[in-house]
């Protein structure tokens, strides 16, 4: 499959997930705005797929991450974060979305498994009420300490500018 074939709108991701539930298999989600990709991306979203047959990967739109982080961010445009998470093999679908929060998302795909980072209590995590009221289970991975798209952006500014 090419990579940008794995980039699907709502629509059609719904109906993926649908033709996978009917063979059985196990969806597992996640989000994030994923700007620069960086090793904890990497072992986190690897670390996600183990929990099931199938990993959507949803990635906040550029407007989402604005709001989020700061007018300066994101560094790379949401049609090349997908792109560059689509090529990971591990995952099997990317989508992308505007709101600020995943949860219209993951009512309308219902997965059955809710991945997040440990930084996240589980009662924090959008979506894992649903999730959980829906037979699903929601699963915390641990973070690699010292590792951050942030402290990336800052170890680049004190190595290469002056202040």
């Amino acid at each position: 499959m090419r990579v940008r074939d794995k980039i699907l709108g709502w629509k059609a991701l719904k109906e993926r997930v649908e033709e996978w539930k009917k063979r059985g298999l196990t969806i597992v989600f996640t989000n994030g705005c994923f700007d620069i990709l960086h090793i904890g991306h990497i072992r986190y979203l690897e670390a996600a797929k183990r929990y099931g047959d199938r990993l959507i990967v949803a990635i906040n739109s550029d407007e989402s991450v604005r709001a989020i982080k700061g007018d300066k961010r994101p560094l790379v445009p949401q049609g090349e974060r997908a792109e560059i998470i689509a090529a990971l093999s591990f995952v099997d679908c990317v989508t992308i979305f505007d709101q600020p929060t995943p949860l219209s998302l993951i009512e309308y795909i219902l997965p059955d498994v809710l991945v997040k980072g440990s930084d996240w209590p589980e009662d924090k995590i959008v979506g894992s009420k649903i999730v959980i009221a829906h037979g699903g289970r929601v699963i915390r991975i641990p973070q690699i300490e010292g590792v951050s798209t942030s402290i990336l952006i800052d170890r680049v500014l004190k190595r290469y500018c002056i202040f």
